[in-house]
This record gives C-alpha cells, sequence and structure tokens, in this order.
C-alpha cells in the first residue's frame, strides 16, 4: 500500500510499451504503478516515477522489486516459472501464477494442455530431428486427400521465446527441415492451417473468479507483424463470436488465468482454431483505450487487484488500431510527422512508446474510431503510414 494515497502498488516486471500505458491507466485509478526495467532508456522508464532498474532473471532483484507491492504482474512472458514460483511461495501475490503463465511460455506445454481440455488446435507433434519433422508431413498427406505433395508445407514453432514472426518457420521440404533441426532449436511442429482470417478473444480474469469478456477483434498480419486490429471483427457471426469468447473464458477459467488473457485463433471455413496464447495486455488490446469503455490496462490492473471487472462494450461502432511501425532513416522528425497528421485528422489518437527508432521495430499505434469500418480503416491506415513513412 502506498502510505501517501492509501491505495495499492502494483509493481509491473518489464519495461516496455506494455508498463507504459498500464502506467496511464494507474494513474486514473490513483495506483502507483513500479516497473522493473533493464535500462533507464526503457519506454515506461521514461514516464513512471517509481522504476527499479533490473532483469527479469535475476530472482534476488525480483524479491527486493516485489517488496511492499500489493500485486506483480508482467508485461511479458519471459520471466523464469521458477523465479515466478519461488516468489508466490514467499507470500507475493503474483499475477498470472507459475502454473498458468507456462502454458504462455512454452509452446509444446501449451498444445498439450489445450489437447486434454479438447479445445480446438492444429494437428501437431513435438520433434527432435530433421526426420521427425519429415515423417510429421507424410501423416498430414496421408490424412487428408487435398494435402500439397508429401504434406509440406508445415509449420514450425520455437518452443520457447518468439513473438512478432520470430521463432516461427514455414517448412517447404526436407532440406529446410534438416537446416533448421540443425540449429538445436526445440521445436513443435504443426499443419499449416487453411485460415480465412485472424482473430483474437482478449478476457480478463479475477482472482474471485469473475471474467469480463471483450468483442472479438480480426488481426490484420503482414510478415508476421499485427499491423491492424479492427473492432468488432468484420461480418463475424453472433454465434462464432460468442463461440470464441466462451473458449476464451473457459481457458481462462481452466488454466487458472488472473489478469489478461488474450487468445489469438484461425478462422477457418470449418471453425475456429487456437494458434497462441498470451497472459498479459496484448496488442491486440490496444484499442480499448479508446474504443473500450474500460481500457485492456485498466481491466488488468483491476483483476489482479481483484476489484470487479469493468464495462467492455465498444465506444464506438468501429474501432480500428494500426500499429506504427519504424521507418527508415531521415525525412521530417516525428514531431513535424505529428503536427501533418493531427492536422490531416484530428481525430485520430496517436500513441508513441518513447523506443528508439528502427525499421519494422514497432514504435506505436493510432486508434480511430467512428461509424463506418471502411472509411475508419483507411483513416487510420493513413495515420500510421504518416508516422512512418512522413507521407500519406
Amino acid at each position: 500500500m502506498d502510505i501517501r494515497t492509501g491505495l495499492p502498488v502494483v509493481g509491473m516486471v518489464g519495461g516496455g510499451q506494455l508498463a507504459r500505458m498500464t502506467h496511464q491507466a494507474a494513474i486514473a485509478l490513483g495506483q502507483s504503478l513500479r516497473v522493473l526495467a533493464e535500462s533507464p532508456d526503457d519506454g515506461a522508464a521514461l514516464v513512471v516515477a517509481d522504476v527499479r532498474i533490473g532483469t527479469h532473471t535475476d530472482l534476488a532483484a525480483l524479491r527486493e522489486f516485489a517488496k511492499g507491492c500489493d500485486a506483480v504482474t508482467f508485461d511479458h512472458e519471459h520471466v523464469p516459472n521458477a523465479h515466478i514460483a519461488a516468489l508466490a511461495a514467499e507470500g507475493v501475490k503474483i499475477y498470472p501464477g507459475a502454473d498458468a503463465i507456462l502454458y504462455a511460455q512454452d509452446k509444446q506445454r501449451m498444445r498439450e494442455r489445450l489437447s486434454a481440455l479438447g479445445a480446438p488446435v492444429p494437428r501437431w507433434r513435438p520433434v527432435a530431428s530433421a526426420e521427425d519433422i519429415t515423417a510429421f508431413a507424410a501423416e498430414l498427406a496421408a490424412a487428408d486427400p487435398n494435402a500439397a505433395a508429401g504434406g509440406w508445407p508445415v509449420v514450425a514453432k520455437a518452443v520457447r521465446g518468439g513473438y512478432d514472426g520470430r521463432g516461427v518457420w514455414m517448412l517447404d521440404g526436407p532440406e529446410a527441415a534438416a537446416e533448421l533441426a540443425a540449429t538445436g532449436t526445440a521445436l513443435i511442429v504443426e499443419e499449416r492451417v487453411p485460415l480465412r482470417r485472424e482473430l483474437a478473444a482478449l478476457v480478463a480474469r479475477s482472482p474471485f473468479g469473475q471474467v469480463a469478456a471483450y468483442p472479438v477483434v480480426e488481426t490484420v498480419q503482414r510478415d508476421g507483424i499485427c499491423v491492424q486490429v479492427l473492432a468488432p471483427a468484420p461480418e463475424l457471426s453472433e454465434a462464432r463470436a460468442v463461440e470464441a469468447q466462451q473458449l476464451a473464458i473457459d481457458l481462462a477459467n481452466a488454466l487458472g488465468v488472473v489478469g489478461l488473457l488474450a487468445v489469438e485463433l484461425f478462422e477457418t471455413e470449418a471453425g475456429i482454431v487456437v494458434n497462441e496464447l498470451a497472459m498479459r495486455p496484448h496488442n491486440s488490446g490496444h484499442w480499448t483505450i479508446e474504443g473500450a469503455r474500460t481500457s485492456q490496462f485498466e481491466q488488468h490492473l483491476r483483476a489482479v487487484l481483484d476489484y470487479p471487472m469493468g464495462e467492455t462494450a465498444l465506444a464506438a461502432p468501429a474501432v480500428v488500431m494500426a500499429n506504427v511501425l519504424g521507418g527508415e532513416p531521415g525525412g521530417m522528425s516525428i514531431d513535424e510527422r505529428l503536427h501533418h497528421l493531427f492536422a490531416a485528422d484530428p481525430g485520430a489518437r496517436v500513441h508513441l512508446y518513447g523506443k528508439q527508432v528502427r525499421p519494422g521495430r514497432k514504435i506505436g499505434h493510432v486508434t480511430v474510431l467512428g461509424d463506418d469500418m471502411t472509411t475508419v480503416r483507411a483513416r487510420a491506415a493513413r495515420a500510421a503510414r504518416w508516422l512512418q513513412e512522413g507521407t500519406e
């Protein structure tokens, strides 16, 4: 408890943009957010008053950081699971717990657990060699007369780590399989799902067990990176939306998640399939800051403090979030680009993360609200392009 305010102190391990935006939500609630950052130049460290410098792999640093916190949570999944369990055993209220976050840290354990729960998942297998990968492709070919020759391509994923397209490989044959297997990376392989599009279902769950679900969104990917989120997912039937929300709620309950759970989904002709899980505020939920009655960041704080959940309804019929990626060096400054953007579209809401600009790196996002999805989407794309390239 912060003795100055009489309100809780929440610790967030990680100093990136998720902690930065969680800090903004904490201000409105009167809460004090403490951040464990690796560098004073991290995005959250630039704006949060209570910053501790340390690494998430150092148990001693985590113990010291947690002192005086009413709850501890994360802006990434990379804290060693054993450290999370150790802190919980010492009485730290840390969410999500080790038993839950394991399924966001380890893709093999996630697939095993989801399969045991009967959740819809792609056909998959852990593999240890190129021969294992080739045998899996052959099984796919034998099971599906419409499969491509030999069952290729197959999708390989690193068991641990990987995001924004990293740690995922599309293997088109035995040669590619051998090359990847030779790296020694722990892998699972999955069938390539014949997807129509990608969706995301975001829910929050408190220790008491209250759950709140956001409208299901469509996530638009380019080169493995999410470039737009459309809320609500266009032309998604009410039955399919409810199915996706119920699946996310069921998983949050079954896995014992406390805080946000983002369930990344593939929509196919036959139904929905679980792709990935994230147990923290998520890129697919950034639109909620302006686009929902309660942002995902406030909802995450409410959940880890066991407050009642906030309303999740849309603030407008159509909401689009577009990620802003770093462009090539040169051209007008980001400040000049903001001037031009605001003059062209005063309704665009900009969030910059305080990151150094590198080509392809997420440096911010733009959210636009309106009545027509096509129009709103075009405005969001133009705004993001302005900030990335300095041109329409």
